[in-house]
């Protein structure tokens, strides 16, 4: 086992038990929201496809470890953008921030993100994050990446589980369902709210 491999999985465990927000999962999801699994990168067009492109470059698969394409990590950022509390000018921020990238991209290779090797995406992604707008952008670019390979399936991410599978998780019980996510708990608890303020 490699050391990189090592502080990789280590890196993302100690994300995940930081964090107190995860929802609890089950072994035995099926239903997700959004796009099928299978259809999340068929026939892709901008943002979309720049997108992926980023999140495959800043977390690629090896080995041993699932990438960004393998854990759908797009069809869950697609599905958090499109949530009712998503924050409006954050998602803008993150579509924006396509059309920076491609435009620095053509500026300095002549070509659209997607169509350049890995040398020049990191050159162009390094770019982007000296400024400080930029780093702004790639962190929320990470942090969705994350959030999609710890996350529950049903949200999009994790797709098959190869992110619980690959940092040795076992899932809490019992999972929730597309009536059961965290964003139509709230609306629910707000409706029950606004009828005791009415009666």
């Amino acid at each position: 086992m490699s050391t990189h491999l090592i502080n990789r999985r280590q890196f993302i465990q100690l994300i995940a038990v930081a964090s107190l927000s995860w929802p609890e999962i089950s072994s035995a999801q099926k239903n997700t929201l959004g796009i099928e699994a299978n259809l999340v990168y068929k026939n892709l067009t901008d943002p979309w496809l720049s997108l992926a492109e980023v999140q495959e470059h800043l977390f690629p698969a090896d080995e041993s470890s699932p990438g960004a394409k393998d854990i759908s990590a797009l069809g869950f950022l697609r599905n958090m953008l499109e949530t009712p509390d998503i924050d409006l000018e954050e998602k803008e921020f993150i579509i924006n921030g396509v059309g920076w990238l491609n435009d620095l991209s053509k500026k300095n290779h002549k070509l659209a993100f997607i169509k350049l090797n890995s040398t020049e995406k990191e050159n162009v992604l390094r770019k982007i994050e000296s400024s400080r707008a930029g780093s702004r952008w790639l962190s929320l670019i990470m942090t969705y990446l994350i959030e999609a390979l710890l996350s529950d399936p049903v949200y999009g991410g994790n797709k098959d589980q190869k992110g619980w599978q690959w940092l040795e998780h076992i899932p809490g019980f019992p999972a929730p369902t597309t009536e059961q996510v965290y964003f139509k708990l709230s609306e629910r608890a707000n409706e029950r709210t606004r009828r005791r303020i009415k009666a």
